[in-house]
């Protein structure tokens, strides 16, 4: 295990995330590597200390009367007090869904954006000579079973030779600290990543494609699925590979 495999895993062992054998790899690797040995006592020490402190913040009572203070009055009619702390409190809920909905956003936009790039990293790595392939074959009735107890949904295996895009093989890669399958085609001499992993919503996202370090990534959810495809191909070409792949996968 790299340097950069274990330190994508700290937090799940941390967390007690990780199944037994892979909790054991990084753990030997942190046994033998000084440098992410810090790492984690120093992840360790910050969740300690964010367990310890009491981060929670009560609003002093003047500023409930600084606020009621600054409401302005009516001329003709003096409202309760009531009436304005329910105004008040009406809007004030109004603004806070509305503040929370747009956090929301932020924070799913975010979170998809760091996921294409723990993926298009993952692919990088894959194109280091013996790190693209666990399993070697061109038989999707070889490659699929290899996943079988490894994951807990194997990833669906398309023989799409026929169609330009020749299955070489699949292997087991991390992606936001879980295991997931990697199936890997070849067009020319142009690899094709399909990262697959599983996911609680089973509604269909149709495919998308970004641009991120040179690669093109092509995303898209199904049958409770996640989806990337991920390759140095054109965006046109990559297109074709996932409509081609869905086409085979619905059929």
């Amino acid at each position: 295990m790299t340097c950069d495999e274990a330190r994508i895993l700290l937090h799940a062992l941390l967390d007690n995330e990780l199944d037994a054998g892979h909790a054991r790899e990084v753990e030997a690797h942190i046994a033998g590597c000084p440098a992410c040995a810090a790492e984690f006592a120093a992840q360790r020490e910050m969740q300690r200390v964010l367990a310890d402190a009491d981060l929670r913040y009560t609003a002093p009572a003047s500023l409930r009367a600084r606020i009621e203070a600054s409401l302005p009055q009516p001329q003709h009619q003096q409202p309760s007090r009531r009436s304005v702390l329910r105004g008040f409190a009406m809007g004030s809920a109004v603004s806070a869904l509305a503040a929370s909905g747009v956090v929301a956003l932020v924070l799913r936009q975010d979170d998809q954006q760091r996921i294409l790039s723990e993926v298009v990293s993952a692919h990088l790595r894959s194109l280091q000579a013996g790190h693209l392939i666990d399993v070697v074959s061109t038989d999707q009735h070889t490659v699929k079973p290899w996943f079988n107890g490894k994951l807990d949904v194997a990833p669906p295996v398309i023989d799409l030779t026929a169609q330009g895009f020749t299955l070489v093989g699949g292997r087991l890669d991390y992606i936001d600290a879980r295991a997931i399958g990697a199936v890997v085609y070849k067009r020319r001499q142009h690899v094709v990543n399909l990262f697959v992993s599983q996911t609680s919503n089973a509604e269909y996202r149709a495919p998308r494609t970004e641009a991120m370090q040179g690669f093109n990534c092509r995303r898209w959810g199904n049958r409770g699925l996640n989806f990337w495809a991920v390759s140095d191909l054109g965006a046109d070409e990559l297109a074709e590979f996932v409509d081609k792949f869905e086409a085979a996968m619905n059929g």
